[in-house]
């Protein structure tokens, strides 16, 4: 039997029945998905604070955590001082997760070996000089970490250019708003879970399931949980970079009502993260630049494994609908919508799958060179090309050094994140109203990109002054 391969060129051809020419899987994209040591993802990451963990996992014995492709532990000792350690300990080996924490740092429950939270050794009992000789050399590997709002930050790079914690406008808080810390757990590669994001076409289908069945639905399912009625329109969507090719924001702009037009601008943000405004916005009332409602990192674990940690917004001017729910956010869950995470049935998933069954289901890695790429599309591959130029060198406001510029000035970056509602009278042909709204998305990005100068709420007032004198320019 001939073990020939079949013609390549078949691939570009709509065959009926044509699986025979579609056996082949190629390799996934090792430059913009591999986080290990060495790796150019890896290694970029590895420049900036990310969340290991959530403070709630730090009790009174240690954590064990794998992030970046890293065994680890955290702790924190009783002091009150986090530590991040490699989780085996540099004399033989033993796994400080049987480690003993201490007032100060941790012993290793083999031999009484005692770190302190730099992994520097402070006493070594079996030692004559109680290590004395082995302090001046030995050390165990440790990582910079801080907490804040309930999660556990680490710098996993050179200690020497350890930079500022990369703050920003989306995590300030309005007079009455919590941050809640939570994590979404997912067995695939981190960049799929952050492109989810990036592909705002699928809440028009994936979050209005019922429009997938061809005729009533089967006895007993309920869609409500999985549905978000408000992004039940085609949105008029536009992709745009923005700060200097280090982001990229979508803007989904829908008519609601004959005089109202709601704008939903959300961010994917190097080097991981993404920054989603109010999910609950159903864009009735008038709003102007209603800022974050979610902020997110997607810390790999290793290649096949992704970790969601984030910030959900609670208050009532954060969520005027009053709609969230925090006794739902937390470990592994979330609150605005079913699907989010791993916890149904796999019945249940395959009659109602969510975000989560999507994107797991796209194998541990997506291969990239098997996707046949729609006009939906746009915002995922303008992510990858943002990403792939960080991670080369070919784009210096996306080094670590740059993104890192205002950190160090004490200031915070900006995010465009927002939900805006103007009155926009609809025009008179659904043409040039698809036009109208897409022409004022752009402008609500470039005038926020304008204030980009200010500071705090002066910032604010900037924006939301520019916004009404567009909005009336279009009445």
């Amino acid at each position: 039997m001939s073990t020939q391969r079949a013609d390549p060129k078949a691939l570009s051809r709509a065959i009926p029945f044509g699986g025979y020419y579609q056996r082949d899987v190629p390799e996934e994209d090792r430059e913009i998905t591999h986080v290990s040591p060495g790796t150019p993802v890896g290694e970029y990451f590895r420049r900036f604070w990310l969340p290991v963990c959530m403070s709630t996992q730090l009790k009174d014995v240690p954590h064990k955590i794998r992030i970046m492709g890293e065994d680890l532990i955290a702790f924190r000792d009783r002091s009150g001082r986090v530590g991040v350690l490699a989780r085996h300990c540099c004399h033989r080996g033993a796994s400080l997760e049987f480690g003993v924490i201490q007032e100060r740092g941790i012993r290793c429950c083999y031999h009484g070996i005692h770190y302190d939270t730099d992994g520097t050794l402070l006493d070594v009992p079996t030692e004559i000089d109680r290590g004395a000789r082995l302090k001046r050399s030995v050390t165990q590997g440790a990582y910079p970490a801080f907490e804040r709002d309930g999660l556990v930050f680490a710098y996993m790079g050179p200690p020497e250019t350890t930079p500022p914690f990369l703050d920003s406008d989306a995590f300030e808080k309005y007079d009455d708003t919590r941050l809640v810390a939570f994590s979404n757990v997912f067995p695939c590669n981190w960049l799929q879970v952050l492109e989810n994001i990036a592909d705002q076409m699928h809440t028009a289908v994936l979050h209005q399931p019922a429009t997938l069945y061809d005729g009533p639905l089967p006895r007993g399912l309920d869609p409500a949980p999985l549905t978000l009625p408000s992004f039940e329109t085609k949105p008029v969507i536009d992709y745009v970079k923005v700060r200097n090719d280090t982001a990229m924001a979508f803007i989904a702009g829908r008519r609601t009502s004959d005089h109202l037009v709601w704008w939903r601008i959300n961010e994917c943000a190097l080097p991981e993260m993404t920054h989603h405004a109010y999910v609950f916005e159903d864009g009735r009332e008038r709003r102007l630049f209603h800022r974050v409602h979610m902020s997110r990192w997607y810390v790999p674990v290793d290649d096949t494994n992704t970790i969601i940690y984030g910030w959900r917004m609670f208050g009532r001017t954060v969520d005027p609908l009053q709609k969230g729910r925090e006794d739902r956010v937390g470990w592994d869950d979330m609150d605005f919508l079913e699907g989010q995470v791993g916890n149904r049935s796999y019945e249940q998933q395959q009659r109602l799958p969510g975000d989560w069954e999507a994107i797991v289901s796209q194998r541990p890695i997506a291969v990239h060179a098997l996707e046949h790429p729609m006009s939906g599309d746009v915002g995922v591959y303008m992510f990858r090309k943002i990403l792939r130029d960080a991670v080369r060198g070919t784009n210096q406001p996306a080094s670590s050094e740059t993104l890192h510029e205002r950190a160090r000035r004490g200031l915070p970056s900006y995010t465009y994140t927002q939900n805006t509602t103007l009155r926009i009278p609809r025009r008179t042909s659904d043409e040039e109203d698809k036009r109208i709204i897409g022409e004022v998305g752009r402008k609500l990005i470039e005038i926020t990109a304008q204030a980009d100068e200010f500071v705090g709420e002066e910032r604010n007032v900037f924006v939301r002054r520019h916004f009404e004198e567009l909005e009336r320019s279009y009445e």
